[in-house]
């Protein structure tokens, strides 16, 4: 099940709107830097953990720690400070915890081997896309 790109029927609750619109947010910035393989999950019906799980990967150390730096510095010039951040000092596995939102940016064979893709493949996905990002994604459409 894929859930569109459409902020037009805004959602009652407010708190997974701003989730929805940080895990697209991440998703944009980690394609500015390259990142492969963009995956957002909406895991909130199977987890308590999180709304969104966004899931990338990166082709080398120095990639990881500059996809995860310009997504630290965005978002905190929003406001947004993650909960925390683990791997980051040369894992091949960076998680960024920002509450309703999960970032994972992986090395390639990392992310086979750890599998959260398949693990939470039953949840619904949200196409992302840069272009359905240039638009205020809160204005309605007619």
């Amino acid at each position: 099940m894929t859930i569109p790109n459409d902020f037009s029927a805004r959602s009652e609750h407010t708190g997974e709107t701003d989730a929805k619109r940080t895990a697209l947010l991440i998703a944009e910035i980690a394609q500015s830097k390259h990142a492969e393989k963009i995956v957002i999950f909406h895991v909130s019906a199977l987890t308590s953990l999180a709304d969104f799980f966004v899931i990338c990967s990166a082709e080398s150390l120095p990639q990881i720690r500059a996809i995860s730096e310009a997504v630290e510095d965005t978002l905190s010039k929003e406001g947004q400070q993650p909960l925390g951040v683990e791997g980051r000092s040369g894992g091949v596995w960076t998680l960024m915890d920002y509450s309703d939102v999960i970032f994972h940016i992986f090395q390639e064979e990392s992310r086979e081997f750890y599998g959260l893709d398949r693990l939470w493949g039953d949840a619904p996905q949200i196409m992302f896309s840069p272009i359905a990002l240039e638009a205020d994604p809160l204005e309605d459409q007619e």
